[in-house]
């Protein structure tokens, strides 16, 4: 029998939980093969094997990429602009964890909701064979 590895770093994310829970509107979904956290809708950070992923957005993107165990956030091939991805080591304190998880909402907290705006009606398309007259 073959035992599955994990896909995210476990220890990591309760850590990133610890920090989370006293935070109201934030929620956790398994993605990208790993956990995201998001805030009202809004993905803020999120685990993916054993780096933590950060949403700093595009204005603060290059200056977090210029700090030491950061890298741009590409698992597909294509990197998100204002998003980074930090090694195990670049979070291994609690204050580095926090203070990185703290940039993220920095940013994410002035982003409106998801899922919670209403949406214009789309207009409506008639499908099917003209009538003939």
């Amino acid at each position: 029998m073959r035992s599955r590895a994990v896909a995210y770093d476990a220890q990591l994310a309760a850590r990133v939980d610890r920090v989370l829970t006293a935070d109201d509107g934030f929620e956790s979904r398994r993605m990208f093969g790993g956990i995201g956290y998001l805030l009202r809708g809004n993905m803020c950070v999120g685990v993916y094997q054993d780096t933590l992923i950060v949403r700093v957005g595009p204005d603060a993107y290059e200056a977090a990429l210029a700090e030491p165990e950061v890298r741009k956030f590409d698992i597909t091939g294509k990197p998100l602009r204002g998003w980074v991805m930090l090694t195990r080591r670049g979070v291994a304190s609690e204050a580095a964890l926090r203070r990185w998880i703290g940039r993220a909402l920095s940013f994410v907290e002035h982003l409106p909701p998801k899922g919670l705006a209403q949406k214009s009606p789309r207009p409506q398309v008639r499908r099917g064979r003209k009538k003939k007259n």
